[in-house]
C-alpha cells in the first residue's frame, strides 16, 4: 500500500508544473557587468544560503511567492525588454532555477545570471552570461567560494569582486593572477557602496595597472537605497 501510496504521489509531483519562488521581477536600467545601461527585466529569486556584510537584498533571503515558469516568462515578455537578468539572493539554491535559464534563451532573451560563485555553475545553458560574484574577506563569506568554478568560465562570462578594502583589493588581485582570470573573461572591480570611495579603487587599480575593469552600481548612482527602479 505504501508503494502505491508513493507512486502516486510521484505521480502528482511529475504533473505540477515547474515552479519558483520569487521575491519579484521588474524593469530598470542594468546597473553593473557588461551590460550596464540597457533596459533589462530582473528576475528575482527568493533565497540565499550566504550573508555577505554588505548584502543590499537581504529582503530576499525568505518570503517570496510561487510562480510557475510559463507565468515568469509571460511576465518577462510583457516588461518589453529583451536583456533579462537572473539574480537572487542566490538563484542557483533553487533547481528549477536551471529551466528558466535555458527556457528564457529559447524565447530569444539575452540572459544573465548574477550567482555568488558558492554553487556548482556547470549546469547553467551555455548562452547565458554567468556573472560570478566571487566573495572577499571582509564579504564575511569568502570560505564559501567554490574554486572548482573558475576552469569552467568563458569569454562569455564574468567574474565580479565587490571590495570593501584596500586588503580586499590585494587579495582579488591576487586571485586574478593566480588563476589568470583576465585570460578566460572579463573581470570588475567595485566598491563595496559607501565603504570602499570609488575614487580610491579607481587610483588602486591604474597604479597597479590590473587588466580589469573598474565598474560603480549605477543604480545607486540613480537612485540611491531604492529598490525595484
Amino acid at each position: 500500500m505504501d508503494a502505491v501510496a508513493d507512486a502516486a504521489a510521484a505521480s502528482a509531483a511529475a504533473l505540477q508544473p515547474d515552479r519558483l519562488k520569487l521575491t519579484e521581477i521588474f524593469l530598470s536600467l542594468q546597473g553593473e557587468a557588461r551590460d550596464a545601461g540597457w533596459p533589462t527585466v530582473f528576475v528575482r529569486l527568493t533565497g540565499c544560503p550566504l550573508r555577505c556584510t554588505y548584502c543590499d537584498t537581504a529582503y530576499a533571503f525568505h518570503g517570496g511567492q510561487w510562480w510557475d515558469i510559463d507565468a515568469i516568462l509571460a511576465e518577462v515578455a510583457r516588461l518589453g525588454a529583451r536583456h533579462v537578468c537572473v539574480t537572487g539572493g542566490e538563484p542557483l539554491a533553487q533547481k528549477r532555477c536551471l529551466v528558466l535559464l535555458a527556457r528564457l534563451c529559447d524565447a530569444g532573451h539575452v540572459v544573465s545570471l548574477e550567482t555568488s560563485g558558492a554553487l556548482d555553475i556547470a549546469g547553467v545553458d551555455p548562452r547565458v552570461s554567468r556573472v560570478l560574484d566571487l566573495k572577499t574577506p571582509d564579504s564575511g563569506e569568502s570560505h564559501r567560494n567554490l574554486w572548482s568554478n573558475l576552469p569552467l568560465l568563458t569569454a562569455r562570462d564574468q567574474v565580479k569582486f565587490v571590495l570593501c578594502s584596500r586588503a580586499d583589493f590585494e587579495w582579488a588581485r591576487d586571485v586574478v593572477a593566480e588563476h589568470r582570470l583576465a585570460d578566460a573573461c572579463d573581470v570588475l572591480f567595485s566598491p563595496s557602496y559607501a565603504q570602499l570611495a570609488p575614487r580610491q579603487l579607481a587610483d588602486w587599480i591604474v597604479a597597479e595597472r590590473l587588466p580589469v575593469r573598474f565598474q560603480m552600481q549605477l543604480h545607486k548612482a540613480l537612485w540611491g537605497e531604492e529598490q525595484g527602479k
